[in-house]
């Protein structure tokens, strides 16, 4: 059997078996009457503590400084300064709009900053301030250790905003939390936790954008949730509760989990669903409850939603560590599909979020009839939506992706054969099926993914998933049950066992996020004959972890476009075809939104650019830099919404750009959110071939004429 860390296997132990109920003082004040289900002791049970207002009581983990901050990188050291600047600002910020914020904790200081306590550990904390809620403002090496100390303290609710926490710290974290029933997880890699009715907030969201109101929002990219948070203001309807699930490859709080909380909050009255490419939505048995009302017995609450990545690079990661496929996973369309099916409306922009809860909300109460929200336009969205070629849904990807360190298979042979497994090219002849070792994000947990054949010989096939405990390991007695959905006769079965001890060893001990391989049997014996290993970037990046994994990587295989941007913090795709349109945006989600927006309206992007959420006006110069070497772009999209990017440092990046690069090229310039009013008139004013646009739409169809 396979384990890892024993430190966190003692953990388990010692929480096994005394599982409790929410029903201690520590509790968030909403939580004590939510339930979900008519068991009790499990992780599910902790939905509850999402509901924050007035007086949860909130600590900052990492609220005065920074430690044990030698030996990272240099973008990650940027990121530590940011959030040691960003959280006593933050802190302010939040206190003022009326957040409950009662102290800190930083290791080894027992002081006072701002006026309040700061302890040394979560544990004291939560003896001396009793807070509901914890912020965890530190960067990803740090997190991990954070998050811990804060479920071994029981703090009901846990907020992570880190980047780049390593994949297998995560997995290491979900095992922990699924163990027990006091502490509840949002993120990481997320803006945070908001509540607009209960001037409540746990994150970085930007407050000038929020109201009090009637919509519950749950997204995976926070500039998207920005974008409906501020089309929702503009519309009149405002906001509930807002929950910024993350871009990571495991959500500490999924939709299923927002979509419960939000139909049991009488302060919601319709629901505004943000998703993208990544991941097996499960949330649709829960809307098709709603709609037959067979399960919760209660009137269903409209929902509209939009999914990211329609236009998605097949086999790429498309800036947000979880935005990519895995196996047997379905694409965007496949989830627009499933959401309309289930009664829910379907828009192709955020900012048209307002507008369509309006509609809903006005026309029909609390039922959604998932039509068009917004007339001629959505309609247009949608039939477009429609007619465009399908991204394909692999049971096999051996495209190369970008995210993690993709190694040459070649590579991934040798890799094999030093634990005893024979590989090598395929001759052609046998058939071939699949078999990795991924992650269910269902379970939150590694798993096995098998499938009889692989896409190219039966594309209908269906590839399952089993999953297994990451403290407890791979379980033997699964491997009959991988033998037959796998069609393998009795004499295959041992090296299908030997086989997928070593995957398991080698993405155990080596930090791996995908092991695919596709094999044939030979006398019942299984050769592996192709492989596609990826494995987890962040854990060398942010610790110094797997070196001689990293050293693998070969520069040469991959764009020196993408690579170059890659230096400073910039995920930049090439996207195939003849696009013309360059893109640069702020964050993964509304970058892929931008150019799915685009295709709707007749436009096409050449590009994939995400400059991240701490974009400066340097940055912006050499995103503009790496977007002038594509010779297919005739002019430039810069759509921009503010959280912690603000408009007019993004407006004076522009202006940078032009003065120091000597453009030739049209630029278009959308920018809204944090300082746009500033933004945008220093764009007008510039006396430059600019074009600055409030609305998407207007902006789409001058770059698509600019292009023209």
């Amino acid at each position: 059997m396979l384990t890892t860390r024993p430190r966190r296997q003692l953990w388990h132990m010692r929480t096994r078996g005394r599982r409790r109920h929410l029903n201690t003082p520590t509790q968030t004040p909403c939580s004590r009457a939510f339930s979900v289900s008519g068991r009790r002791g499990g992780y599910e049970d902790t939905i509850g503590n999402l509901k924050i207002g007035r007086d949860t009581r909130v600590v900052f983990q990492g609220f005065t400084g920074m430690n044990g901050v030698c030996d990272v990188c240099v973008v990650d050291l940027i990121l530590i300064l940011c959030l040691c600047a960003k959280a006593t600002a933050n802190a302010k910020e939040s206190i003022a709009w009326g957040t409950n914020i009662v102290g800190g904790v930083t290791p080894g200081k027992n002081t006072e900053h701002l006026g309040l306590p700061v302890l040394p550990s979560v544990r004291e904390a939560m003896q001396k301030l009793k807070p509901h809620a914890t912020g965890i403002y530190v960067a990803a090496h740090q997190a991990p250790a954070a998050i811990e100390e804060a479920i071994e303290a029981e703090v009901p609710l846990i907020v992570a905003v880190a980047e780049h926490i390593p994949v297998h710290d995560l997995l290491r974290i979900h095992s922990m939390l699924h163990t027990q029933s006091k502490s509840r997880l949002v993120g990481a890699n997320s803006p945070g936790i908001i509540s607009a009715v209960g001037r409540c907030r746990i994150g970085f969201q930007p407050l000038p954008c929020f109201m009090p109101g009637r919509v519950g929002i749950v997204a995976k990219s926070g500039t998207l949730s920005y974008e409906a948070v501020a089309s929702t203001t503009r519309a009149g309807l405002g906001q509930s509760l807002c929950i910024g699930m993350g871009g990571d490859v495991l959500a500490g709080t999924r939709f299923i989990d927002a979509l419960k909380i939000f139909e049991h909050d009488d302060d919601t009255e319709g629901i505004v669903l943000i998703g993208e490419i990544g991941g097996m939505p499960r949330w649709r048995l829960l809307i098709g409850s709603w709609s037959t009302r067979s399960v919760l017995q209660i009137p269903s609450k409209p929902i509209a939603a939009v999914i990211g990545g329609v236009n998605a690079a097949p086999g790429r990661v498309m800036g947000h560590a979880g935005a990519f496929i895995l196996p047997g996973e379905p694409d965007a369309l496949a989830k627009v599909k499933r959401l309309q099916d289930a009664g829910v409306t379907i828009v192709n922009h955020p900012a048209k979020f307002g507008e369509a809860m309006k509609t809903l909300l006005g026309s029909s109460g609390r039922v959604s009839s998932g039509a068009a929200t917004t007339g001629t336009s959505q309609r247009r969205g949608m039939h477009t939506m429609r007619r465009r070629p399908k991204v394909q849904s692999p049971v096999s990807n051996f495209a190369a992706q970008k995210r993690n360190l993709y190694i040459r298979e070649n590579l991934a042979f040798d890799l094999l054969r030093e634990r005893g497994i024979n590989a090598s090219e395929y001759s052609g002849k046998g058939r071939k099926r699949m078999l990795a070792v991924g992650i269910d994000r269902a379970n939150m947990s590694p798993c096995i993914i098998a499938s009889p054949a692989t896409n190219n010989q039966e594309p209908h096939v269906e590839a399952k998933k089993f999953p297994f405990d990451y403290v407890k390991g791979f379980v033997p007695s699964q491997i009959p049950v991988i033998a037959e959905h796998l069609q393998l006769g009795g004499p295959a079965k041992e090296s299908l066992a030997k086989l997928i001890n070593s995957l398991v060893g080698l993405y155990m001990q080596k930090e791996a996020f995908l092991l695919e391989t596709s094999f044939v049997e030979r006398l019942g014996d299984l050769k592996v004959v192709g492989a596609h290993f990826g494995f987890d970037d962040a854990a060398f990046r942010s610790t110094k972890r797997q070196g001689d994994i990293h050293a693998l990587r070969r520069i040469e295989d991959e764009d020196a476009q993408e690579v170059e941007a890659e230096k400073d913090g910039i995920v930049y795709i090439k996207l195939a075809g003849d696009g013309n349109i360059g893109t640069l945006v702020n964050g993964a989600g509304l970058a892929m939104n931008t150019i799915d927006a685009l295709a709707d309206v007749g436009g096409k992007a050449a590009n994939f650019l995400d400059t991240g959420g701490k974009a400066t006006s340097e940055t912006v110069k050499k995103s503009f830099q790496v977007i002038l070497q594509d010779e297919r772009v005739k002019v430039i999209f810069v759509n921009i919404f503010g959280g912690l990017t603000l408009g007019d440092m993004i407006a004076n990046g522009v202006l940078l750009a032009f003065k120091e690069l000597e453009m030739r090229l049209p630029v278009v310039v959308r920018i809204r959110g944090t300082n746009e009013a500033e933004g945008q008139k220093i764009i007008a004013e510039s006396g430059l071939p600019l074009h600055a646009f409030d609305d998407f739409e207007e902006a789409a169809a001058k770059a698509i004429e600019l292009a023209g």
